[in-house]
C-alpha cells in the first residue's frame, strides 16, 4: 500500500474529480474523471487512503474501494467545509476532502453494509408511506369540510368520514368520485405500510441485536429496527456518553472564560434514532401517568423540577447510554433495581 498517498474524491453521478496529494500535503494530480473511469483508475492504482465525503453514494463506493484493496475514510460533510478556498467548485471540494482527512484529529464515518443500507431503505421507505398516507388524509378532510362534513384528526376517524359521506343526500356526485379516490389511496398505503410493518416484526423476532433492544421498556419492534439500521459498530464509541453525543442528545455548549454555559438539544446527530428514542422515552412518561403511579427516582425528580420534554430528553439520553452498554456487552436490559 502506498501510505504516502491520499486521493480526495468528490462524488457525483457521473463525473468525478480526484485530488492526491502526499502526506506533507504535496500536489501530486488532479483529474476528473467519468463513473466507468473511475472504477479503472481505482483498479490499476496502488492501494492507498482514499477520501471521500459522507453521502447518498459514499457507502456504495466504500465497499467497491475497500473490495480493491484501497483504505477507505468517510468525512461528515460539515467537517469538509472549512477546507474549502474561496471558490466552490468540484475540485476545491475534492482538495477540501483531501485536506479534512490529514488532520490527526478528524472524525470519521463508518461505511455501512450492503444489509445495513437495505434497513434504512426499508424504514425510510415506510417514513415515506406515513407521510403520504397523512397528507392524503389531511387533503380529503379538507375537502370535504367545505361540504359540511367533518371528523376528528386521526388515519382511525377515516371511517367516519367514509360513513358520513355515504349517507349524505346533498352532495353532488363528482365530490363522491374524487373522495373515493382519496379513499382507495388510503387504503392501498395503509396495506403496504402493514406489510412493511409484518417484514419489521418477523426480523425483530430473528435478530437477537433486536430481542436485546426490545427488553428496554420504551422500545418497541419499529424502534428496536431503526437502531439497528441506523447505527453504527458500537465500538466506534469508546463509551455510551458519545453514542448520546453522536444522536444530538447532549446541550449545545456557548462556554468560555471558564464559564460553562449550556443551551438547548444540539440536535447534530442522526435524527431518526433520536427520534424513536424520545418518543420511547416519552410513552414511559405517559405510562406513569396512566398508571398513576411515580417514576423511578432519577426520573421523577427531572419531571418534578423540569417540563415533559426536558424530561423526555434526559431519559432519551439515558436510554441511549444504555443501548450502547446493551449491545456492548451483549446484555439485555436490567432495572436498576434488579441489576443491583
Amino acid at each position: 500500500m502506498s501510505e504516502g498517498i491520499i486521493i480526495g474524491v468528490d462524488l457525483a453521478k457521473n463525473v468525478f474529480q480526484l485530488h492526491g496529494a502526499r502526506r506533507d500535503g504535496r500536489v501530486l494530480f488532479r483529474k476528473k474523471l467519468t463513473r466507468a473511469q473511475f472504477r479503472v483508475f481505482c483498479e490499476g492504482h496502488p492501494k492507498c487512503l482514499m477520501a471521500m465525503e459522507a453521502c447518498s453514494t459514499s457507502h456504495y463506493w466504500a465497499r467497491e474501494l475497500q473490495a480493491m484493496g484501497h483504505d477507505v475514510r468517510l468525512l461528515p460533510p460539515l467537517y469538509v467545509k472549512p477546507f474549502v478556498k474561496r471558490n466552490k467548485n468540484d475540485a476545491a471540494d475534492a482538495e477540501a476532502i483531501t485536506e479534512a482527512a490529514l488532520r490527526p484529529s478528524m472524525s470519521f464515518v463508518a461505511p455501512k453494509s450492503a444489509d445495513q443500507q437495505a434497513a434504512t431503505m426499508m424504514m425510510r421507505t415506510r417514513d415515506q408511506l406515513l407521510e403520504q398516507r397523512t397528507a392524503t388524509v389531511n387533503a380529503l378532510r379538507g375537502h370535504l369540510a367545505e361540504f359540511g362534513i367533518i371528523a376528528p384528526v386521526g388515519i382511525k376517524n377515516v371511517s367516519k368520514l367514509r360513513s358520513i359521506l355515504a349517507n349524505a343526500s346533498d352532495i353532488p356526485t363528482l365530490v363522491t368520485e374524487m373522495a373515493k379516490l382519496h379513499f382507495d389511496r388510503i387504503d392501498s398505503l395503509s396495506c403496504e405500510i402493514e406489510a412493511l410493518a409484518a417484514k419489521i416484526n418477523n426480523h425483530c423476532r430473528e435478530s437477537d441485536t433486536a430481542k436485546r433492544l426490545r427488553s428496554m421498556p420504551g422500545i418497541g419492534p419499529i424502534a428496536a429496527m431503526v437502531i439497528e439500521a441506523f447505527a453504527p459498530d458500537m465500538a466506534h464509541f469508546e463509551k455510551g456518553r458519545d453514542f448520546a453525543a453522536w444522536l444530538g442528545l447532549v446541550p449545545k455548549q456557548h462556554s468560555s472564560g471558564g464559564k460553562i454555559r449550556l443551551g438547548q438539544t444540539s440536535k447534530m446527530g442522526q435524527r431518526d434514532i433520536r427520534r424513536v428514542l424520545i418518543t420511547g422515552a416519552m410513552s414511559r412518561i405517559a405510562g406513569y401517568a396512566r398508571q398513576n403511579s411515580r417514576a423511578e427516582p432519577w426520573l421523577q425528580d427531572k419531571l418534578d423540577r423540569k417540563p415533559k420534554m426536558v424530561a423526555a430528553i434526559a431519559l432519551a439520553n439515558k436510554m441511549a447510554r444504555q443501548i450502547w452498554a446493551m449491545i456492548t456487552k451483549e446484555e439485555k436490559y436490567l432495572p436498576r433495581a434488579v441489576a443491583t
